[in-house]
C-alpha cells in the first residue's frame, strides 16, 4: 500500500559517524597546558634577553622541554628578539602565566609542569620583591 523509502531518515543520530574531530579532555588540558608554558617561555627568553642569567637559560630549558613532551615532541618556536623591555613588566607576565600553567597543570594530576609552574611563579616574585624600583610602584599602586 505504502511505497518503501529509499533515502536516509534527516531524522536519524549521528551516534556511529564523526564529521569532525573530537578530543578528550586530557588532549584538551594537554593543549592547553602547553600553550600557558609557551607563553611563559616567550616571557622568559624576553626577559634572558634583557638581562641574561643562567637562572633564566635553565628554566627556558625546562619549560621547552615540558612544552616539546606536551606537543608530542614538537619543540616550541622561541623568539630571538632583542631590545629595550620593561623588566617589572615582564616579572608580573610571566608570574600569572606561571599560575594559569599551575592550575592547568593541576587539574590534569601533571606533577612535573605542576612543580615548574610553581617554581617559576616563586622566582618572578623573587625577582618583583628585590627590585628596589618596582617595590616602589607596587607599593604605590596598593
Amino acid at each position: 500500500m505504502y511505497e518503501p523509502i529509499r533515502t536516509k531518515s534527516v531524522h536519524s543520530t549521528m551516534a556511529g559517524t564523526s564529521d569532525f574531530p573530537h578530543r578528550t579532555r586530557e588532549e584538551e588540558l594537554d593543549i592547553q597546558l602547553a600553550s600557558h608554558l609557551a607563553a611563559l617561555l616567550a616571557v622568559t627568553d624576553e626577559l634572558h634577553a634583557h638581562a641574561p642569567s643562567t637562572d633564566l637559560d635553565a628554566a627556558a630549558e625546562r619549560l621547552a622541554r615540558q612544552v616539546a613532551r606536551l606537543r608530542g615532541g614538537r619543540p616550541p618556536a622561541r623568539a630571538t628578539t632583542t631590545g629595550p623591555t620593561r623588566t617589572a613588566a615582564l616579572h608580573r607576565r610571566a608570574h600569572a602565566l606561571a599560575g594559569r600553567a599551575l592550575v592547568v597543570a593541576a587539574s590534569r594530576a601533571d606533577t612535573a609542569a605542576a612543580i615548574l609552574a610553581a617554581e617559576r611563579m616563586d622566582a618572578h616574585a623573587a625577582a618583583l620583591a628585590t627590585d628596589t624600583s618596582v617595590t616602589g610602584t607596587l607599593a604605590a599602586t596598593a
